[in-house]
């Protein structure tokens, strides 16, 4: 169980840092001429179209395979628990979730390639194409945060209840389920604070999973 906690936390804290590389990435180096022609914003996909895919799988596809260890690390924590069914319910969330910006990834992906292939040949068709690449990725895993607000605030609500990591871990955790639930919304602050709050969030749970593991460590070295 030390190793899983172990192995957990890492996966919490890297979650952290695929976030982290979102903002920078989108703060510091994306622009995208919105307002430009057609032409000139299918250029810009043309000629950033490998640092745009590689950062569409990352914050999307890997995004959610190291979340589905997270997911699974906090059911384990509460399956011998009173917690049991909200728990469950937790964990239906987390994987529907996982799904959910796993297959926001693959779009994402997929369709910049075919957007750059199309524009060889039809550069309106390109845009129409990814005019709709961006808004199934918004509506599945980017623009609205529902199911991992559920997700998160359910977990809290299980960990307060079973005594689970520190109580202001868990209250922030409430705090960052809400800010997901939000989201539906449609104003960017939410999903903004969804995503800084959560980014707090997955520290610090991830270095209570590793707390723990070295704990357990230390209580076997002195036993």
């Amino acid at each position: 169980m030390k190793k899983i906690n172990y192995f957990t936390g890492l996966c919490a804290i890297f979650l952290a840092l695929i976030y982290i590389g979102a903002f920078i990435y989108f703060g510091a180096f994306w622009a995208y001429p919105y307002s430009a022609e057609v032409a000139d914003q299918i250029v810009y996909l043309e000629d950033n179209h490998i640092s745009i895919g590689i950062v569409y799988f990352s914050i999307y596809a890997l995004f959610g395979v190291v979340l589905s260890v997270l997911v699974l690390g906090l059911y384990e924590k509460h399956s011998t628990l009173k917690t049991q069914y909200l728990s469950k319910l937790a964990t239906l969330f987390g994987v529907v979730w996982v799904g959910l910006v796993i297959a926001s990834g693959f779009i994402s992906v997929i369709g910049l390639d075919a957007v750059v292939n199309l524009a060889r040949t039809n550069v309106e068709k390109a845009s129409e194409t990814w005019h709709i690449v961006t808004l199934l990725t918004e509506s599945l895993g980017g623009g609205n945060e529902l199911v991992g607000g559920i997700w998160v605030l359910l977990i809290s609500l299980c960990n307060l209840y079973s005594k689970i990591f520190s109580k202001w871990l868990n209250y922030i955790g409430l705090f960052v389920g809400a800010a997901g639930i939000a989201t539906i919304y449609p104003a960017d602050i939410f999903t903004e604070l969804f995503g800084v709050s959560q980014i707090i969030w997955f520290v610090f749970v991830g270095a209570s999973f590793i707390g723990q593991a070295k704990a357990n460590n230390q209580n076997q070295a002195d036993a």
